[in-house]
């Protein structure tokens, strides 16, 4: 990042360095949560090569990952060795080296601006010590405190482009003798030896490893060692330099120098880059591997892998953020997810500086997201018809072949002033197929001119192919999403009625998982010449089959109402044992007779109501449950009575309100029965409901839905 740039990212210098100080962690970066926007964006780091950083760069804050979830749920989250595996396992796909983590939420004035996190040695004791968690939260304070009175004062702290490189204290300069006397130690050993920096690159090298791999030093310094050597050329190289930069621990492998000299490399990491010792190692048995376009070559990771391959080998940092994002998109529950999630690795992955997705509608590919085009641009091109509109995306999705494009001239060929309208200079036009049915288009696009590889083309339309599975799934949960909710919208009651003497209030929140309908319904019911009746109910499941039987239920009891509350649920009980539906209901009834003031209830194994009386004091009303509707044809259901005095209110809810995995229900219980009494001058029923459906279990977690439904008297 430049140094002018006004961002106020280098304000945060000061507590990263002092936190990896007083922790002992090699490394870490902060994550800043800018207004109005979902993404935690890698505003600084520290000890982490720039080429690491691309899939952590922005980070959606739904996504399952140790860095959202701290923010997301304003906790710690602590990973010792082996545990991201078990925990995280995209992100273990991503990171799959020995070393420990932390991540801690930056939380100031109430509110979430962000999260930490730290990298430790794999050799870190499985426990932070009290020493390193103090220093962790009150780095998160400061933190939290300072990015909240930035944005106070209207000048919030936002990240740049590319993420802002802490700058240390300059180190301990040798004096001029000392620094003669260090290389002349280095080129009198007989082994080889090689500095790298954090970015991987040689800035040192003796004359015996150059020697020894058989280049001259001046060719190898501010090389990268698989840029240098291209026997070196194979992944595992990489993968051993990131392991030992992750883990601080080092790192051994041997490689073979065509055509015959094997060489064993040892790295040894620290803070400011890695020492690596190169010696010669004893001939492997069998013949060396050879490749027919480049002099025969290989590796061996640990003396175990030897590989010679007729084609350039992918770097492994663009291999690993394609599989970053093969698990990212594994989260896409709905089609604008992808967009979101798929823009800024993609981008990263391929360095391209400009990214449209478009999806199939109604025979017109639609734009769900971009990057890099200005508005006027991706207006102009929104909406083309497949079968009149030839544009290079229509075309290649038409044709189901991607299409590259490496000059202007070469576009603009094929679709006249493309170059001029989006500013960019070479494009590949991705055909996004899904089971042999067309889905839509991605374009990664280019600011110069650019000549396509067949191994870029390869593992582009590799990429394709995760977009159009993942955006298959995402449209087809869009359409779901929208059936449910019209079947829900049709089985629970449009709107309550307006009955003279009381204030009513219903809300109904589906569940996090499935496809978001249920059984769980609430009904109220005038009776004519006395009051009216109350009921809610939760029918066993969440699918299509329990929203039918919801109806059904609902159906009956609507029908019963009149007669004592037992007989309603007597009734309703007979009908859905003899259906022999296979799923089972909890219902609450209540009659409440508005002359006199009372009300008579019977439960069928649901969740006792709660009563709000006019001094504020909430109580449970105590219920006798019944069996459940639809287990035992005779059941019986008592009944009790209680007074509904003026200004009181009844609160009648499904168990999704209280309970949730890993929850205590009574303590739950026991939190609702503070929020419900909870209350202001002027608050309304309505102002109560949203209150109590606010603090309801939210996020992943959730799995049930949640229906309430406040009765108050006037």
């Amino acid at each position: 990042m430049a140094e002018s740039t006004p961002t106020g990212v280098e304000a945060l210098d000061h507590l990263l360095y002092t936190v990896l100080r007083e922790t002992g962690a090699y490394g870490g970066g902060i994550f800043v949560l800018p207004p109005d926007e979902q993404v935690l964006c890698l505003a600084v780091k520290a000890g982490i090569p720039d080429a690491f950083a691309g899939p952590w760069k922005r980070v959606w804050l739904g996504a399952h990952t140790p860095t959202a979830d701290a923010a997301r749920e304003r906790r710690l989250i602590w990973l010792p060795v082996g545990d991201t595996v078990g925990r995280y396992p995209q992100t273990a796909v991503v990171l799959p080296y020995r070393f420990s983590a932390v991540s801690a939420p930056l939380v100031g004035e109430d509110a979430v601006w962000g999260s930490l996190s730290l990298l430790f040695p794999a050799s870190h004791p499985p426990r932070l010590s009290p020493r390193e968690r103090a220093a962790i939260d009150s780095c998160c304070q400061e933190l939290g405190l300072l990015l909240a009175d930035a944005a106070k004062r209207g000048r919030p702290v936002l990240p740049g482009p590319e993420p802002h490189t802490m700058r240390r204290p300059p180190p301990i300069v040798p004096a001029a003798d000392e620094a003669v006397a260090a290389v002349d130690f280095a080129q009198r050993l007989p082994e080889g030896g090689m500095a790298l920096d954090l970015e991987g690159r040689i800035v040192f090298a003796t004359a015996s490893a150059a020697e020894l791999v058989g280049v001259p030093t001046g060719r190898l310094r501010g090389q990268r060692p698989w840029q240098a050597l291209p026997w070196l050329a194979d992944p595992v190289f990489e993968d051993r330099y990131r392991g030992a930069l992750f883990s601080r621990e080092p790192a051994a492998f041997t490689a073979l120098r065509p055509p015959g000299t094997w060489l064993s490399f040892t790295l040894y990491p620290g803070d400011s880059g890695v020492s690596v010792r190169i010696a010669p190692a004893r001939p492997r048995p069998g013949p060396p591997p050879r490749g027919a376009g480049r002099p025969a070559g290989g590796t061996a990771a640990d003396g175990d892998h030897v590989l010679g391959s007729d084609n350039a080998p992918t770097p492994v940092g663009t291999m690993y953020q394609l599989m970053n994002l093969a698990a990212m998109l594994t989260q896409a529950v709905e089609v604008q997810d992808i967009a979101e999630l798929a823009a800024h690795p993609i981008m990263a992955a391929f360095e391209a500086q400009g990214l449209a997705l478009l999806v199939l509608q109604d025979g017109r590919l639609k734009n769900i997201g971009y990057r890099g085009y200005t508005e006027r641009a991706m207006r102009q091109l929104d909406g083309a018809q497949m079968r009149w509109t030839p544009t290079p995306a229509s075309l290649a999705l038409s044709r189901g072949q991607a299409a590259f494009y490496s000059t202007p001239q070469e576009m603009d060929d094929a679709y006249t002033g493309m170059s001029t309208l989006t500013g960019k200079a070479s494009w590949a036009y991705l055909p996004l197929i899904a089971a042999g049915r067309p889905v839509g288009c991605c374009v990664v696009s280019y600011e110069r001119p650019r000549t396509f590889t067949p191994g870029q083309r390869a593992f582009l339309t590799s990429l394709a192919g995760l977009l159009a599975q993942a955006l298959e799934r995402a449209l087809m949960h869009d359409s779901r999403y929208r059936f449910a909710r019209r079947l829900q919208a049709g089985l629970l009651p449009s709107a309550l009625p307006r009955i003279s003497g009381l204030t009513v209030a219903a809300r109904y929140q589906a569940s996090a998982h499935g496809m978001e309908i249920g059984g769980d319904f609430y009904d109220l019911i005038p009776l004519d010449g006395r009051g009216a009746a109350a009921a809610i109910g939760d029918v066993q499941g969440h699918n299509p089959t329990a929203a039918a039987l919801m109806g059904q239920v609902r159906t009956a009891v609507h029908a019963t109402s009149g007669v004592p509350p037992a007989e309603v649920l007597a009734r309703t009980n007979r009908l859905l044992t003899d259906l022999d539906a296979g799923l089972f209901t909890s219902c609450l009834y209540a009659d409440l007779d508005l002359s006199a003031r009372r009300a008579r209830l019977s439960s069928a194994g649901h969740p006792p109501p709660l009563l709000r009386h006019p001094d504020g004091r909430v109580s449970v009303v105590d219920v006798p449950p019944g069996p459940l509707l639809g287990i035992v044809r005779a059941a019986e259901y008592p009944t009790i009575e209680i007074p509904l005095p003026p200004g009181a209110e009844l609160l009648m809810y499904t168990d999704g309100l209280v309970e949730a995995p890993g929850d205590d229900p009574d303590l739950s219980t026991q939190e609702l029965i503070g929020r419900f009494a909870h209350t202001h001058h002027g608050e309304s029923v309505e102002d109560r409901a949203d209150l109590l459906l606010t603090h309801a279990p939210q996020g992943d977690t959730r799995n049930d839905d949640i229906a309430l439904l406040i009765i108050g008297m006037t």
